[in-house]
Order: structure tokens, then C-alpha cells, then sequence
């Protein structure tokens, strides 16, 4: 049998030693962002009396699932705030996906004549705005969105950085590519959704991620226009009872009673590890995407 020669390239030891010490490093900065994380778990299943006079640890002190059981107390009540949160996150991402998109693949068309007035309209937005009273008329108003769930959707939904981006994006597509669908009869919607939006995987990825956190963490717009209970996302809905779990302590304190065994720090911990489990979850389908997406630009060829 014939012998195979190797190609493999034989590695110094100088290079070895710098390889073995570049995976040391990666390996203790990958655990210092991790130790937060970990503490943050180990926290939400400590007693407050340990939290209060010990601090945190990496493993919990006093195993308890007090803080847990004040979150999940109206099981109901979450899952309800988690499909509102959900139905917003896709909505939300879904349709500001597609506008950004349309809106990026437009003013990027060099044949088209007013794309820099368009993109100067866009661009002075980021500096000079109607401030949060005229915005809340205008919604409350003029669209009439007051405990609508639109409310929610809408004003996340174009954002000029994220346009910008997804705008770099469609200048990397040859334009050759458009002017060949052109000739074989392609109209313009035809050329976008068949030739445009599959060459956009991984801006699509990166920007849907951003609207996803963006939509998943706010809680401000919620408490501006949303009034019922039942149409509370889950940020607002934990912020809601955080604020009542304070005011209790606050009032227990000043009323002279023990304030030790109600879990507000504990509480704090555990309200964040349910708001961001669904987004932990999300991001390893999405990771392949976003890392070619974020890198877009930095290596020409």
C-alpha cells in the first residue's frame, strides 16, 4: 500500500507555547464572563438573611426557593406575560425585519433618485426628535393605541443604526446580480424576495437578534400605554411586582417589623434569570449568523 505523506505543517515550539498560552487566556476570560452569570443563578436560590450579611457565592448558601415562589406565585399571571412578550419579540422582529430591509435595499439603489434625500431624512431623526410628549400624543391621539399591543411593537420597530447597518449589508450584493434578474423579466418585488432577502442571512440574523433583545427588555412603552393587567409584558410585569415587593419592605421597616425574611434582593435575581432565559436559548440558533454579520466589512478580499 502506498504511504500518505502528511502536509500537516509542524508547529514550533515557540508557536506551541504561544497556542497553549492563548487557550489558557481565552479559557479564564470566557469564566470571568460566565462567573457573573453563575453567581447570579447561585443568588437567586440563596436565603436573603445569607445574601444580606454573607454576600454572594458562586454556590448557593442556605439552598431555598423562596424567591421563586414569590415570582411563580400567580403561575397564570407569568405565562401570561411571557406569551404577550413572545407574541411582541416575533411581530416585532418579523415586521421591522422586513422594513428595514425594503427600506435599506431602496436607498441603496443607486439608480434610484431621491435615496439621499430618503437617507438624510433618516439620518437627521438621530439628532433632532419630537421629545417623549409629542411622541405619546401622537400614539395615544392620533393612532389611538392606548392599551393596544401595537404600542409595543410600533415604536421599536425602525431604528435608523439598525438601517444603516442592514443598509451596508445590500451595497456588499453585486449589483450585477439585480441588473441580470432585471433582463430575465424580475420585477422589483420579485428581485427583493427571491434574490435580495436570501443573500441577507446573516444581516437578517444580526439585526433580528438586537430587535428581539429590544423587544424582549423594554417595559418602558408598557408602562406608558398599556393599562390591563392581562396585556402586561413580562419586563413590566416583574417590574411591577418588584416595585410592590419594595414598597412592602419599605413599609414593614418603617411600621418597625423584621424585614429579613422577605426576599428582595434574592427576588431581584431570580425575576432576571426568568426574563432572560428565553434570549440565553435564542442565541446559539442565531450565533453562525451574527458572528459573519458583526464582521461584515472588516476583511476585504
Amino acid at each position: 500500500m502506498a504511504t500518505i505523506n502528511s502536509n500537516k505543517i509542524k508547529l514550533t515550539k515557540s508557536r506551541i507555547v504561544f497556542n497553549i498560552i492563548s487557550y489558557l487566556l481565552l479559557i479564564a476570560l470566557s469564566l470571568a464572563c460566565l462567573l457573573p452569570f453563575i453567581m447570579l443563578i447561585s443568588g437567586s436560590f440563596t436565603s436573603e438573611q445569607v445574601i444580606r450579611f454573607e454576600g454572594y457565592s458562586i454556590l448557593p448558601k442556605d439552598f431555598t426557593l423562596e424567591a421563586y415562589e414569590v415570582v411563580f406565585q400567580n403561575p397564570e399571571q407569568i405565562f401570561r406575560a411571557y406569551g404577550v412578550s413572545i407574541f411582541v419579540a416575533v411581530v416585532g422582529t418579523i415586521l421591522g425585519l422586513f422594513f428595514l430591509t425594503m427600506t435599506a435595499y431602496v436607498i441603496s439603489r443607486k439608480d434610484f433618485k431621491y435615496r439621499n434625500v430618503i437617507s438624510f431624512y433618516f439620518y437627521f431623526t438621530t439628532l433632532f426628535n419630537g421629545g417623549m410628549v409629542c411622541t405619546y400624543i401622537f400614539y395615544i391621539q392620533y393612532l389611538h393605541l392606548k392599551d393596544n399591543l401595537l404600542a409595543l411593537i410600533l415604536p421599536l420597530m425602525m431604528n435608523v443604526f439598525y438601517l444603516l447597518i442592514m443598509r451596508s449589508f445590500v451595497t456588499s450584493i453585486p449589483p450585477a446580480l439585480i441588473e441580470s434578474a432585471k433582463i430575465d423579466g424580475a420585477g422589483e418585488f420579485r428581485i427583493f424576495l427571491q434574490i435580495i432577502l436570501p443573500l441577507l442571512k446573516s444581516g437578517l440574523a444580526t439585526i433580528g437578534l438586537f430587535l428581539t433583545l429590544g423587544y424582549w427588555n423594554d417595559w418602558y412603552n408598557a408602562m406608558l400605554y398599556i393599562n390591563s393587567e392581562e396585556k402586561y409584558p413580562l419586563q413590566y410585569m416583574l417590574y411591577n411586582m418588584l416595585q410592590k415587593q419594595e414598597a412592602m419592605a419599605q413599609i414593614a421597616s418603617q411600621a418597625g417589623m423584621s424585614v429579613e425574611n422577605l426576599p428582595t434582593n434574592a427576588l431581584k435575581l431570580a425575576m432576571a434569570v426568568v426574563a432572560t432565559g428565553p434570549i440565553i436559548l435564542l442565541y446559539p440558533f442565531v450565533q453562525k449568523y451574527f458572528v459573519k454579520g458583526i464582521t461584515i466589512g472588516s476583511v476585504k478580499g
